[in-house]
């Protein structure tokens, strides 16, 4: 054997390098340059806005015209960030605030004593609180479009089904895939179904009768797919894609035996935290609550429940930056993701995107126009994905465009109904979703590699339900 080839064999050698997920900030940045570039390449352009009767700003349908390009220059990729920050602010702030009060609450240990009650009640059945809880924020989802309210119970449903043997995934998939279905096949959500028909002129509500059975459709299929892949996990805990990065959690799973009974102190803030969720409620669906009165609400919870845990004022703030800390990148995500709106806006090419699509639809044939709409509507959630934004941009075209190709009004609202919600589960420019997957520290790439097969069952139901309401419902 020669040197060379001895030499050759007792070099060390290099470890491949593994694939990275990249990061949610990384991701985010690429669709903000991507955006940026398309700038140079789509025409700018505007409709001409209004304010209707019921005080919402609304595009005025045949007013499309071109204005002078403005394309986004280099510098201009890096102050999105900061303006997306900006517009974003009432919602990041929201994530703080709300992250410190269950900060306070977990420094009670309420939570975990409570995690315990749950798992020594449920053992042997843990399967079948996915459904419970599910349907509970599809609820709301279809009732009063709960959305962001449901980042706080990220923190709660995380380590609970973890601790129940499934893994993040589950928890997280309870709260965003349960109210995710609920959103999107509401039967009584003021934000799209509400917006939308007023827009269309059509009575608020209408057609609550087939839009429940959507939801239940929508629930159903969902409770479904989560349940089937918990049970998996369940059985064979490796198979996860978060198997990983839930064994290196700082989840306490010896708690369910040291203490499987909550003492009055531990009720009395579980009572409070009960009661909070039963205000956010009331608040919301009465009351016209938006995140400012539900961050107040949550942070009165925050000391209410500190005092109760016997914590001293200074624990109490301790408590509250250290919550607030862990939801740092969650907030910083929303930032982000407006980025991209921001983008679009200082572009001018949202309307242009809008004036393309909308010339499409009028030009199929009139059995095709209801399932154009769809389509529409689905691809707009991409770059707006805002129910009540989108509604307001989208539906006084998508109005008479209706009456012109035979469409029903009624129709074309539950095609933006849907094709506005599907995708909230999966678009990285949702903010919601976003700053839900950086709290529960799951990478938004595993969460599409998990979440596509559903994803696809709801879009080809959609299309199917679409067709049908079209055909022989309105």
């Amino acid at each position: 054997m020669s040197e060379e080839s001895v030499l050759k064999d007792t070099e060390p050698t290099k470890p491949k390098k593994k694939f990275e997920f990249p990061h949610v900030f990384a991701i985010l940045f690429a669709l903000i340059i991507i955006t940026a570039v398309l700038s140079y390449v789509i025409p700018a352009g505007e409709y001409e806005r209004e304010v209707n009767e019921a005080g919402e700003t609304v595009v005025v349908d045949g007013t499309y015209h071109t204005v002078d390009s403005n394309p986004v220059g280099f510098l201009g990729i890096f102050e999105a960030v900061h303006k997306g920050m900006v517009e974003g602010a009432g919602i990041i702030f929201f994530i703080f605030i709300v992250g410190g009060a269950f900060g306070i609450l977990n420094a009670t240990k309420a939570i975990e004593a409570g995690f315990a009650s749950i798992s020594a009640r449920m053992a042997g059945k843990e399967i079948y609180l996915i459904p419970v809880v599910m349907v509970l924020f599809a609820l709301g989802g279809g009732t009063f479009g709960m959305s962001e309210e449901t980042i706080p119970f990220i923190l709660i449903l995380v380590p609970l089904a973890i601790k129940m043997g499934f893994d993040s995934l589950v928890g997280a998939g309870m709260v965003i895939v349960g109210s995710c279905a609920g959103f999107t096949a509401a039967f009584m959500n003021p934000f799209t179904v509400g917006v939308a028909q007023g827009i269309a002129e059509l009575p608020l509500f209408s057609g609550m009768g087939f839009r429940f059975i959507v939801w239940f459709i929508f629930v159903a299929i969902s409770i479904a797919y989560v349940m089937i892949y918990a049970n998996k996990v369940r059985k064979r805990p490796e198979i996860s894609m978060m198997y990983q990065v839930d064994q290196q959690r700082d989840v306490d799973l010896s708690i369910q035996k040291q203490q499987q009974k909550l003492n009055l102190r531990q009720s009395l803030i579980i009572g409070a935290l009960i009661l909070t969720i039963i205000g956010l409620a009331i608040g919301v669906t009465f009351f016209d609550w938006y995140i400012m009165e539900i961050a107040g609400l949550f942070l009165l919870m925050g000391v209410i429940v500190g005092f109760i845990g016997k914590l001293r004022v200074n624990q109490i703030a301790e408590a509250f930056v250290k919550g607030s800390e862990d939801l740092v990148v969650g907030g910083l995500v929303v930032g982000l993701a407006y980025g991209i709106l921001v983008v679009l806006e200082d572009s001018n090419t949202i309307d242009s995107i809008l004036f393309f699509v909308s010339n499409l639809v009028g030009q199929l044939p009139t059995s095709f126009s209801a399932m154009g709409m769809y389509i529409t509507q689905s691809l707009l959630n991409f770059i707006v994905p805002s129910g009540s934004g989108q509604a307001a941009l989208t539906m006084p075209i998508m109005t008479p465009l209706a009456d012109l190709t035979g469409v029903s009004r009624q129709t074309a609202v539950f095609a933006f109904q849907l094709g506005d919600g599907i995708s909230n589960a999966i678009t990285p420019t949702a903010g919601v979703l976003m700053a839900s997957l950086a709290i529960a520290k799951i990478p938004w790439v595993k969460w599409l590699k998990w979440f596509w097969p559903l994803i696809v069952i709801h879009y080809v139901v959609g299309a199917v339900l679409v067709t049908f309401a079209h055909l022989f419902v309105w």
